[in-house]
């Protein structure tokens, strides 16, 4: 290998439901000269195929552990599909496959192949109804399946984007759901793991995080709910004696001002839509979503698989960019 290739580091990009979006915005990945080499998971003949139909003069090749290519090309980790794919029609028949490309990323992060992995988008419903009883284990999504392939007993969501980070403590349950799934341990589990991802993976030697309540008005001394003060107030006075610097519980609708975003490094949410909407306001076509506890760097795109923008060459790359953006950094950071 020349020593040109074994100094860059390699970012594993799998281009997910081949049916949407996810090859032709991995085609535009050969756009930009990146800090890194990058190398996109898929199938050879539908890459170049996607490349074709969007006008790409980028040259699509074999990816080559030991040479370097020349800027401008796109390198491609040949992963076969199981069936013909068609741009905006969705083939339970590659389920497997596409599960098979998160395979292949997952076991070169742990053996130290790749240094992260960035994930263009999946459909769940695709994977579940082509594995169908044979499969090992229910897909409910990139975090979930990540989680289960590594042993990871708890994973925690972080969107980044528009100057924000914004973490959740609970993420894809109804509402009515969620008051109960914010328990002391689910609340200090997960400030644990985003205080260490923080120091690990972003270079924040003494992260500062502003904390959500879950009620209106935070409970408002608990006329408005409990859970601020028997739940939540009482994790955050424990880690704060262990020497976190954690603000709140904030009201949230306070929360996302500039003056107190300010005093902060990132924020923590108790539930998807109380966190996510203000973060989609200021980033949305360029966020970043993280997984963040899990033995590996990973960052994947905020979108979906985009059916009907499949093979127009309108979909927009900004988050894919930004994914492999901060997969970079990431794991610059974590080699430091």
């Amino acid at each position: 290998m020349s020593a040109r290739a074994a100094a860059a580091p390699l970012i594993a990009v799998t281009s997910g439901e081949p049916a949407g979006i996810g090859p032709e915005l991995c085609v535009r990945l050969a756009e930009r000269r990146w800090p890194a080499r990058v190398v996109v998971l898929g199938d050879l003949a539908l890459i170049r195929d996607r490349a074709a139909a969007i006008g790409s003069p980028a040259p699509v090749r074999p990816w080559q552990a030991d040479a370097m290519p020349e800027p401008g090309t796109l390198e491609v980790l040949h992963q076969p599909l199981a069936a013909p794919s068609r741009p905006g029609r969705l083939d339970p028949a590659n389920g497997a496959y596409v599960l098979g490309l998160l395979e292949r990323a997952i076991a070169g992060c742990l053996a130290g192949e790749f240094a992260a992995m960035v994930t263009a988008p999946v459909h769940k419903g695709v994977i579940c109804e082509g594995l169908g009883a044979a499969a090992a284990m229910p897909f409910s999504g990139h975090t979930e399946y990540l989680a289960a392939r590594t042993g990871t007993p708890r994973v925690v969501m972080m969107l980044v984007g528009g100057g924000l980070r914004v973490a959740l403590v609970t993420t894809h349950l109804p509402l009515a759901a969620v008051a109960a799934a914010i328990t002391p341990a689910a609340v200090e589990d997960t400030l644990r793991i985003l205080h260490a991802d923080l120091m690990r993976h972003f270079g924040l030697p003494a992260p500062r995080i502003l904390v959500a309540g879950l009620n209106p008005h935070a409970g408002e001394g608990g006329h408005m709910g409990r859970e601020e003060i028997d739940v939540i107030l009482p994790v955050l006075e424990k880690l704060r004696a262990e020497g976190m610097q954690l603000v709140g519980p904030l009201p949230a609708d306070t929360l996302f001002v500039p003056h107190t975003l300010a005093q902060g490094d990132a924020v923590l949410a108790m539930y998807h839509d109380q966190g996510l909407p203000v973060l989609k306001h200021a980033s949305f076509g360029g966020g970043v979503n993280v997984t963040l506890g899990l033995p590996i760097v990973r960052t994947s795109v905020d979108h979906g698989t985009a059916l009907d923008l499949a093979g127009s060459g309108r979909a927009d790359p900004g988050s894919l960019f930004a994914a492999v953006d901060l997969a970079i950094t990431m794991a610059a950071a974590r080699a430091a």
